[in-house]
């Protein structure tokens, strides 16, 4: 199992300052909260429908048995339905000095308020009673309808229900806006740029001494900060500033990093947004957030725009094999070009922006005169490890054998981010155990289970199953340590790790270049796994999935990519530019598609035969090897080189230009100050 090449991005102490919070005010003070109109508004509403009732209400409320008694008596002088509803009673001079002997009546012979009120149910059955119970009263008393309008219940019967509705619409647009980026939390600044602005007020700790491993790429962006610095220095000359600089590379390697480290550089304002920043739902959002931004960058020249995941906005036009494609998208990078070079002029504002999918980006987009440089930030290499390493180690209580030029050896392929997580692992690890410091193992341990993943010694093998394992990974092993070519070996386990069931540990070789000879030497160790169990078992099985997979993958490229085939000759048919991908048809003709599958099934073959060719003849000391694995689970490069002996390729010259450059790298390190780098 080989090193991967992973990348992320490591964690900087040093963050900048963030921005105000929403509920803030520049100068610190709290906003005030609309909420609060909202609700006096419906305190006042509520207040006024009760306000708005009848001041004056009956003193009683009369029952069905003595209404009809009173009728009957003839002490009712007036009944008074009101909207149909309720029945106010009023008693003439009779019924008053019987039941309200205190009270006197106007001169219309009633009182100005009802003396009781009656709830009618039905309004023709109440119209029989009172008419049943006067039959035998000389002067009946007759129904009188009033219609009364309380005005204020009306109009809040209308106004409470759209009030409410308003109020909600506008806390649902609220927080649309809020989170689609409507600027100031209203949807009608959804249209509104949503970059952070650094300025001169917010404090940014991070400077190009806080970035390691980054050497050549530094250098080509400090030429960017010392225009905007000191733009006299070239101006003179002539020299124009650039428009646009395109950090490139792997995932984790610090372009990100890299951006900060210029917006604590620089001293101008630094605006800051991801490409993902300026997608949404509604159409046209998208260019007017970039004309929003670029709007705002005028005010401030000299400036910077950093974009990061600029691939967001900036792939290829034209290409979607969908006809009708995202046509948001396009309008959005349509005006970015605009702006970075159109008929108006943005004299003092430099474009950074990264990605890590260059080949994807629009050609418009990479011209001279937008992004008019592109910088490669690339995998760290031996010294910039080192240099890494020590960054992440200053925090780190470590014991006294921690060798960190041994462990920029043995992560090849590690990016900035890997290498933090590796520090960060190896000191879990270590209180975990209860240790007081962090030793050698333990960041060995770290890099095991970063590549490998967490091993599960509680899974359920056979015996069976686990000697067929341990002739699988004794198979690798054997044939990597034979073979001139192959990475040698560091260590192999049969104790399960993720999803394998064993795993033997490369240390690949830093190469610029491969050979032919290199790439087949490689496949013949890759295949020795399912080679051991052929030569010992006399069958093979399933668990040699990922190792074919691995070798179909090289032998194809080898031959439709490297051109490193003698049928299908010197031809590539890799495409860099990413536009085979839309493509419904293949570069080549079915007649070379035939030949293509022959030409990588013979390759795959031979460096199988060969593979069961090296462990035929060194049956022995596989054997050797398989029982040791069996039995202790986890050997060495140092078992393998007791049975098989030493390799006989030196690589003595490598290990002495590797010590070189580790030793330069020391050299520059202590002229420089002691707090020289962060990676991401």
């Amino acid at each position: 199992m080989d090193n991967k090449e992973t990348q992320g991005a490591g964690n900087n102490p040093n963050q900048p300052a963030q921005p105000n919070q929403p509920d803030q005010k520049p100068n610190g003070k709290r906003r005030f909260n609309l909420m609060w109109i909202y609700a006096i508004l419906a305190i006042a509403l509520i207040g006024l429908n009760f306000l708005g009732r009848d001041s004056v209400t009956p003193q009683e409320e009369i029952d069905q048995g003595k209404l009809v008694e009173m009728l009957k008596k003839g002490e009712v002088g007036k009944i008074e339905l009101v909207n149909r509803e309720d029945a106010e009673i009023f008693l003439n001079q009779k019924g008053l000095s019987i039941y309200f002997p205190e009270v006197n009546a106007n001169s219309d012979g009633f009182t100005t308020t009802p003396n009781y009120t009656y709830k009618i149910g039905s309004l023709d059955r109440f119209e029989e009673m009172v008419e049943n119970a006067q039959q035998e009263v000389a002067n009946p008393v007759y129904i009188t309808n009033v219609r009364r309008n309380n005005w204020v219940s009306d109009i809040l019967a209308w106004v409470v229900p759209f009030g409410l509705l308003i109020v909600f619409y506008i806390i649902l647009m609220r927080g649309m806006g809020r989170n689609m980026g409507g600027g100031a939390g209203s949807i009608f600044n959804i249209g509104k740029s949503r970059a952070q602005l650094y300025d001169k007020n917010t404090n940014v700790n991070v400077t190009f001494k806080d970035v390691a491993g980054l050497e050549e790429a530094k250098i080509e962006i400090m030429e960017v900060v010392d225009f905007l610095k000191n733009p006299e220095k070239y101006t003179k000359l002539g020299g124009k500033i650039p428009k646009g600089v395109l950090l490139v590379g792997p995932p984790g390697t610090g372009k990100t990093l890299l951006a900060k480290s210029v917006a604590g550089e620089a001293n101008v304002p630094f605006f800051s947004l991801s490409g993902s920043d300026f997608v949404e739902m509604f159409v046209g959002v998208g260019a007017s957030r970039v004309r929003d931004l670029f709007n705002n960058a005028k005010t401030k020249a000299p400036c910077i725009i950093f974009i990061d995941e600029i691939d967001a906005i900036g792939r290829a036009r034209g290409k979607s094999a969908i006809t009708g494609g995202n046509d948001e998208r396009e309008s959005t990078l349509n005006q970015l070009l605009t702006e970075m070079d159109g008929f108006g002029t943005n004299s003092g504002v430099i474009v950074l922006a990264a990605t890590n999918r260059a080949d994807i980006l629009d050609k418009a987009l990479l011209r001279a005169g937008r992004f008019d440089r592109q910088i490669y930030v690339e995998l760290p290499d031996i010294v910039g490890r080192k240099e890494i390493f020590e960054v992440h180690m200053r925090g780190l209580k470590l014991g006294n054998d921690v060798d960190k030029d041994f462990l920029a050896k043995q992560t090849p392929g590690f990016s900035g981010a890997d290498i933090a997580n590796v520090c960060n692992e190896a000191a879990l690890m270590a209180a975990r155990k209860g240790k007081d410091e962090i030793d050698k193992q333990d960041f060995l341990d770290a890099v095991d289970r970063i590549i490998g993943g967490l091993e599960k010694k509680n899974k359920i093998i056979t015996p069976e199953e686990k000697k067929v394992i341990a002739f699988h990974e004794a198979g690798h092993a054997t044939t990597s340590w034979l073979l001139q070519y192959a990475h040698p070996l560091v260590k192999v386990t049969i104790v399960p790790r993720g999803n394998s069931l064993g795993a033997a540990w490369y240390l690949p070789e830093e190469r610029q270049i491969t050979t032919k000879e290199q790439m087949y030497h490689e496949m013949i160790a890759t295949l020795g796994g399912r080679a051991a169990e052929q030569v010992i078992f006399g069958q093979i099985s399933t668990g040699a999935l990922s190792d074919l997979e691995k070798v179909t993958k090289q032998a194809f490229a080898m031959v439709t990519y490297y051109g490193l085939d003698d049928e299908i000759g010197n031809i590539s048919y890799y495409d860099s530019s990413g536009q085979q991908d839309y493509s419904l048809t293949k570069p080549y003709s079915e007649k070379t598609a035939e030949t293509i599958d022959r030409e990588v099934s013979k390759l795959i073959e031979k460096a199988y035969q060969e593979a069961i060719s090296i462990l035929t003849d060194h049956r022995d000391g596989l054997t050797q090897l398989a029982t040791k694995l069996v039995e202790e689970e986890v050997i060495f490069g140092e078992d393998l080189e007791h049975i098989f002996g030493k390799r006989p390729w030196n690589n003595s010259e490598d290990e002495k230009l590797k010590d070189a450059a580790l030793k330069a790298a020391e050299n520059r390190s202590e002229s420089q100050p002691e707090n020289q780098s962060q990676n991401a």
